[in-house]
């Protein structure tokens, strides 16, 4: 029983990684642009403990989840985890690594720990427009 429960959650897996959007490299290559935004940072979704003080951010849930060698299943093994990327914004820069999964934001969007966007603006602003981005 054990066994036949086993095997159709594992077709079940594959099923779902089979729907994931496409993402050739070349996609992911060159310079994106999207809105930034800051939150509370802790437990991620690539399993690493940050904290408001770390220079992480959040990638899009659509980026997340259709990142080149990411099949689905433990978010912990996305290849995306710990890829650094270098943020601008009104003359300012910030480069943070990737830890975590935005589930608001769309595709080329950043959300950033409270110090990282900082960097890029002051926090009452809270949401930047145009912020352009490179994976380094």
């Amino acid at each position: 029983m054990f066994a036949k429960i086993f095997a159709l959650a594992t077709m079940a897996l594959a099923a779902s990684a089979a729907t994931l959007p496409e993402k050739r490299s070349a996609d992911i290559a060159g310079t994106h642009s999207g809105d930034g935004t800051y939150y509370a940072t802790g437990l991620g979704a690539c399993g690493i403990y940050n904290v408001d003080t770390d220079y992480i951010a959040a990638a899009s849930h659509i980026l997340y989840d259709s990142f080149p060698g990411y099949a689905g299943g433990n978010p912990n093994d996305n290849p995306i985890c710990g890829r650094k990327v270098t943020a601008h914004y009104n003359g300012e820069s910030v480069t943070v690594a990737i830890t975590d999964r935005c589930e608001a934001c769309a595709e080329w969007d950043l959300d950033f720990s409270p110090s990282a966007f900082s960097q890029l603006a002051d926090q009452s602003v809270g949401r930047i427009h145009g912020v352009t981005w490179t994976f380094d």
